[in-house]
């Protein structure tokens, strides 16, 4: 379950806003590749490399704060592994809307439409 700030508003409009301004944005790992699996469930696998970066990112940080290294490094690398999660966070809820949303809205099923609804409200606040 993503977490409330994790994906704010304010990150949610300016997604939008690329979205339309632009077509589409460039393309990130898994963007336009998305496969759904045995479930129906997108294949997010294209983004283990980048969350292997962040494991590693994350490992360095650890080692920082033995080594007592300076505060605001340490912070700086908390930023950098916290925006990576970000972007990660994003291209899956694209894939999510694009792929679970859009299908729950193209059928009759107006409970189902709703569930997705809910869905997003909670990941979004």
């Amino acid at each position: 379950m993503c977490q409330s700030d994790s994906f704010d508003e304010e990150s949610w409009q300016r997604m939008l806003e690329r979205e339309t301004s632009h077509g589409k944005t460039k393309k990130n790992a898994g963007d336009s590749h998305v496969h759904h699996g045995s479930h129906g469930h997108p294949d997010h696998s294209a983004h283990i490399k980048r969350l292997n970066r962040v494991k590693g990112q994350i490992e360095g940080i650890e080692k920082m704060i033995l080594d007592r290294r300076y505060c605001p490094d340490i912070i700086a690398q908390l930023k950098a592994a916290s925006g990576a999660l970000r972007a990660v966070e994003a291209e899956v809820f694209k894939s999510h809307l694009r792929g679970c949303v859009k299908s729950a809205f193209s059928g009759d099923d107006a409970f189902k439409s709703e569930e997705k609804i809910q869905e997003i409200i909670k990941m979004i606040y």
